[in-house]
């Protein structure tokens, strides 16, 4: 009798310790397909820093730039079985999962970094992340963005139709392709590492790229004209793999949503903050810089419209409205 009293007291004691035990440090992985010097990296090792202050070090981020955990599409696959924890991602990826996401590279619809970064505030926006779970395996913590998007080509351009025919280095997302398909283009998806190569080899005629790029890893040097068009904005999210999320606790996620969401916010601050900086420096380079807007593409929008008013009604006429509101 006493024997089997003193099991069951053991057995309560474990019990109530395994209970009360805290969650065990945990040190994430986190991926991003960005150069070390880019700012999604360098706020990326800003949230790895934050966390490990706030959390006392139980908790470390150990940051992996420029690819080398893979393509986002592998990035993506790795959070989807719990194998990466965390990542910065375009919305491209996502989107190929999660069509609704696609309407926001809606051709104008903002104007500028200062309108993209605020529509991406908008309940309009955020309500689109919180499909990611089902669809993508993630949970969406919060949007960033990259600059506004430009074209550079290696070849003289002064209407769209010179455009036709081109091979155009594009992301891999089907808004922006058919956006390039519309003009008559050929668009060609090449990971970020291999587009300065295939400008100098001849592999592509341009690129659609931001600002910050085109300076930054010198894709102006192989450039003829670059069309400072702002045609698309370009947004970025925070994102945590659904399988680590569901493992952690209440007090986990809020500390790293919390953490990451300020760490977004930064990014698209410095985007406002530097985005005509680094357009002064493209326009300083002596090559041929062309301004346009939507009437150099007039047709081109008015097909895409088409096209993506069916795919995604809902989220695009959504995301006009938040833009009409912002725009006065």
């Amino acid at each position: 009798m006493k024997i089997r009293k003193i099991g069951t007291l053991i057995a309560a004691v474990a019990g109530v310790c395994a209970f009360s035990a805290p969650v065990l440090a945990k040190d994430f992985r986190m991926g991003l397909i960005t150069p070390p010097p880019h700012i999604w990296t360098q706020q990326a090792n800003g949230f790895a820093e934050d966390l490990k202050e706030a959390s006392d070090g139980k908790h470390t981020v150990s940051v992996f730039p420029a690819g080398q955990l893979g393509s986002e599409a592998q990035m993506l696959q790795q959070m989807q079985t719990g194998a990466l924890d965390m990542a910065f991602l375009t919305i491209a990826e996502a989107s190929n999962r999660v069509e609704n996401l696609g309407a926001l590279y809606a051709p104008y619809l903002v104007r500028n970094v200062d309108e993209a970064a605020e529509i991406l505030k908008t309940p309009a926006a955020t309500n689109l992340l919180k499909e990611l779970p089902a669809k993508a395996g993630v949970v969406g913590i919060g949007y960033g963005m990259a600059g506004m998007r430009q074209i550079l080509t290696a070849k003289p351009v002064e209407t769209a139709d010179d455009l036709s025919g081109m091979k155009l280095r594009i992301t891999p997302l089907d808004p922006i392709r058919d956006f390039y398909i519309d003009l008559g283009a050929a668009p060609t998806p090449l990971p970020l590492p291999a587009v300065y190569d295939a400008l100098a080899n001849g592999q592509v005629d341009g690129i659609d790229m931001d600002l910050e790029l085109i300076w930054a890893l010198k894709f102006w040097e192989k450039a003829d004209t670059i069309l400072v068009s702002n045609h698309m904005m370009f947004p970025m999210v925070g994102v945590v793999s659904a399988r680590v999320w569901k493992d952690m606790s209440e007090e986990d996620r809020k500390m790293i949503t919390d953490l990451m969401s300020k760490r977004l916010d930064m990014v698209m601050a410095e985007y406002k903050a530097k985005e005509s900086g680094w357009e002064e420096k493209v326009r300083g380079t002596g090559k041929t810089i062309k301004d346009v807007g939507p009437e150099f593409f007039e047709e081109e929008i008015v097909e895409w419209e088409e096209t993506w008013s069916k795919r995604t009604p809902e989220a695009l006429s959504s995301l006009r409205e938040a833009a009409k509101n912002i725009k006065k």
